[in-house]
């Protein structure tokens, strides 16, 4: 859906899709330096960093301490602090292999959805979840909640574009507004009547608001 002047490269994170999957390196400050060490392998000396849900913290992880490869950035559902144990964390830390596939299934009804998701699209991310070990599961879950948020350990300078479903039950608006408020000059785009899953459900717009976003870049 991006423009051909768009150069686009999507990674699997550590433990995840085809990725390998170490007992360690699940630390927020972990996964945001396999990102720096992708693009290091890819000779990209910087990228606009778009991040979805968890992926938008590890983005801001990047930019919060590696803000010269960090030309814009796109953070899709994100929360501003993941410190804390939302409901689900309990059902996290007893997951054994191998993982199950109907707990997977019923996990997505975490984030209710508002806009038709392909059905193709979710199998895949259930095939996802199935393939993915317990421990990588926990420990991500674990390195997650355990970090301090990127925002208190440095200030992101890089150009910064929020997009947030007013239906997130998971991230609430004052905790959008006061991400915006961390990120001088970051710009908020609240998609109506859509949740958590942004990029999920509106793949579309995300894509036209993406590709505004660069346009305005130097």
């Amino acid at each position: 859906m991006l423009a051909d002047s768009v150069h686009a490269v999507a990674l699997d994170q550590r433990g995840h899709g085809d990725a390998e999957r170490p007992r360690t390196g699940y630390s927020l400050a972990g996964m945001a330096e396999d990102i720096v060490a992708f693009m290091d392998a890819m000779d990209i000396a910087s990228a606009v960093l778009l991040g979805s849900s968890s992926g938008g913290y590890v983005a801001q992880q990047v930019a919060a301490m590696n803000p010269h490869r960090v030309a814009g950035l796109v953070l899709v559902g994100s929360p501003r602090s993941l410190q804390g144990r939302p409901p689900f964390a309990d059902e996290v830390d007893r997951l054994c292999d191998p993982v199950d596939e109907e707990w997977v299934r019923a996990s997505l009804a975490w984030f209710p959805l508002f806009h038709p998701v392909p059905e193709w699209y979710l199998e895949d991310r259930v095939r996802d979840g199935v393939r993915t070990p317990a421990h990588v599961w926990r420990e991500t879950f674990n390195g997650l909640c355990d970090a301090t948020p990127p925002n208190d350990l440095g200030s992101i300078t890089s150009p910064t574009l929020i997009l947030w479903g007013d239906r997130d039950a998971l991230l609430a608006r004052e905790e959008q507004d006061a991400l915006a408020r961390a990120i001088a000059g970051s710009r908020l785009i609240i998609y109506e009547g859509t949740g958590h899953l942004v990029l999920w459900e509106q793949p579309d717009r995300v894509a036209a608001d993406l590709k505004a976003f660069i346009a305005t870049l130097p």
